[in-house]
């Protein structure tokens, strides 16, 4: 086996950081882990899987029923923009906690590939994560849908304000860097220290995001799943989190904004 695919199958572990050995901080990190994701994405992933086995037991086949994702939040146009910062700064808040548990823990952002000493190649990086996800992703939801495997996702029924694009750019970062950050930057780092085989970690790290995807059918948590392998391995092996932050911010801006804009020219949109 070339040592490429050697590395990408069997990634080495890191020398930093070092696994913990004192059994007391041991348990403060895996009581840690277990709270942030009980109030971040842990528990969306519960939600999620709940979502999906009442979807399940309607009567309407899956790819006949429909989730929204970025929906009204009030009835008046500034009550319901103020909803939508709100759960942008959410979003950038988990994101926040886990960036800075670990700074907390003497792991500056840098270590994690939040520096920015090379923004050129981390956006040409991201540019071609998007592009190796986005067309198989969109293609995996549309035989999902056809096999009655995955809802209909309608990325957003947001009125057509003038705050509309904008918001829906903001939710796309927002969700960009709270999963990055916290399901690959920060849990990996995490099951490093607790001595985690990378592959295992990397593993979990994926399951996690497929899971609080499952709302939206067997396709989302199967793709998300894969988009998970992909992301983590290349934070193992470069350690670098913002092309993984753009290529996200990517994905879902041209859902989000796409849709937006062309679902009522598009029939497979609707």
């Amino acid at each position: 086996m070339p040592s490429r695919w050697r590395s990408w199958l069997r990634p080495e572990r890191p020398a930093t950081p070092e696994p913990v050995a004192d059994p007391t901080r041991r348990r403060r990190l895996a009581v840690e882990l277990v709270v942030v994701f009980s109030v971040t994405l842990g528990l969306s992933g519960l939600r999620s899987l709940l979502s999906l086995l009442d979807s399940l037991l309607q009567p309407a086949p899956l790819s006949k029923q429909s989730v929204a994702l970025n929906v009204p939040q009030a009835r008046a146009n500034l009550i319901d923009l103020a909803f939508q910062l709100a759960g942008a700064v959410q979003l950038l808040a988990w994101g926040a906690l886990g960036a800075y548990l670990l700074w907390s823990g003497g792991l500056t952002p840098a270590r994690i590939g939040l520096d920015r000493r090379r923004p050129a190649r981390d956006a040409g990086a991201g540019a071609v994560l998007f592009a190796v996800v986005g067309v198989p992703g969109l293609g995996l939801y549309l035989v999902a849908r056809a096999l009655d495997l995955n809802l209909t996702v309608l990325p957003s029924t947001l009125s057509d304000t003038w705050w509309r694009l904008p918001v829906l750019v903001l939710s796309a970062a927002g969700n960009a860097w709270a999963e990055e950050v916290l399901v690959v930057g920060y849990l990996l780092t995490r099951l490093r220290q607790l001595a985690w085989a990378e592959n295992r970690a990397l593993l979990a790290s994926a399951v996690l995001r497929g899971s609080y995807h499952l709302y939206q059918g067997f396709g989302g948590g199967a793709g998300n799943l894969a988009m998970g392998l992909l992301f983590g391995r290349y934070w193992q092996l470069a350690n670098r989190l913002w092309p993984l932050i753009a290529a996200h911010t990517l994905l879902d801006t041209v859902a989000f904004v796409g849709y937006s804009l062309l679902h009522t020219h598009v029939g497979w949109l609707r």
